[in-house]
């Protein structure tokens, strides 16, 4: 009786259409930001460098280099704050995380290879 309650709950606050990226990519996320009665819509653009969990603990880490400095964001993948995620670029990975880019320096932080998709003639 309780997981049932439990999964109806959850169900609930699933997002309708949820965001559709993967590791390597860069997107510009939408979020909510309140600042006293007003609200408005904040843009961080980055790379996706990880994505962890499922279900509604599914989150995932967006980085980018502000004024010299990597500036990391993890956002709930169906949080209501985050209004969408747009996919500017798709890139090519290999790793699931791509922990390696905090190393970088300069524009090589930043950079990933642009996935190549081919389409079949026909």
């Amino acid at each position: 009786m309780s997981q049932a309650l439990f999964e109806k709950i959850e169900s609930e606050q699933y997002r309708k259409v949820p965001a559709i990226f993967a590791v390597g990519d860069t997107v510009r996320v939408h979020t909510k930001v309140i600042e006293g009665d007003k609200e408005r819509i904040q843009i961080f653009a980055g790379v996706v460098i990880g994505r962890r969990g499922h279900g509604l603990n599914a989150t995932f880490t967006v980085r980018r280099i502000s004024f010299g400095e990597g500036v990391e964001r993890v956002f709930p993948v169906h949080s209501p704050r985050v209004d969408k995620v747009e996919v500017e670029r798709q890139g090519a990975v290999r790793r699931a995380k791509l922990t390696y880019l905090r190393k970088r320096i300069g524009k090589r932080a930043v950079t990933v290879k642009e996935k190549v998709t081919r389409v079949k003639a026909g």
